[in-house]
């Protein structure tokens, strides 16, 4: 129990910090009916989960050891965040309109991996975090720590989309278009950050 609830905390403090993920999550609570909100945070925990999995297994060592892969995914990852910062800061948002959209299920399913898998920066850290969590685990405990840290993600996302969709009722369409624009914002800055490490990386700046 205490391994598990080692992954459980671990998990939380890896997903919790305001990121692509939650801003996909918030927006998605925010604009679609509940049973939309609930199938997305599903398959944004499918992805988190796998991602989790990954790093903890060792992604990040593999993308050390092979460079072209890092800087693959880093440029290519950038360009795919801005554009959807810039989509968040063009759109006009409507809570009724936003209802009665139907979001084809591939793309909430290409936006979720895009938000957890194409940033480079979530790999390496939570590898980081995780490999060396994993290095101090007993043996024969990691199993114990993965259920943890994976009831983390469904904790965390199952409960923002609930949270947010409840009172969904008390945004109007000013307060969800400004929302759409900080969101928008800080995807772009990710994104930026994101390209600035890829210019770095390629040597093309200081």
């Amino acid at each position: 129990m205490n391994i598990y609830l080692q992954g459980l905390t671990m998990g939380l403090a890896y997903v919790a910090p305001i990121g692509l993920q939650n801003l996909f999550v918030i927006n998605t609570a925010l604009t679609q009916k509940r049973s939309r909100v609930y199938l997305t945070a599903l398959i944004v925990i499918f992805f988190d989960i796998t991602l989790g999995l990954a790093c903890f297994l060792g992604v990040g060592a593999l993308m050390q050891a092979l460079p072209w892969l890092q800087k693959v995914i880093l440029g290519i990852g950038s360009l795919i965040v801005i554009w959807i910062g810039i989509g968040l800061l063009r759109s006009k948002a409507s809570m009724e309109g936003g209802r009665d959209v139907n979001v084809p299920i591939w793309k909430v399913i290409s936006t979720a991996c895009v938000v957890t898998w194409f940033n480079p920066q979530a790999i390496i850290d939570g590898t980081m975090m995780l490999g060396a969590f994993r290095a101090s685990l007993p043996a024969g405990s990691d199993v114990f720590f993965i259920c943890g840290f994976a009831s983390a993600s469904v904790l965390w996302f199952l409960g923002i989309s609930t949270v947010i969709s409840l009172f969904s009722a008390r945004f109007t369409n000013k307060v969800l278009n400004i929302i759409n624009k900080v969101c928008g914002a800080v995807i772009i800055f990710y994104g930026g950050k994101l390209a600035w490490s890829f210019l770095k990386l390629m040597g093309w700046v200081g």
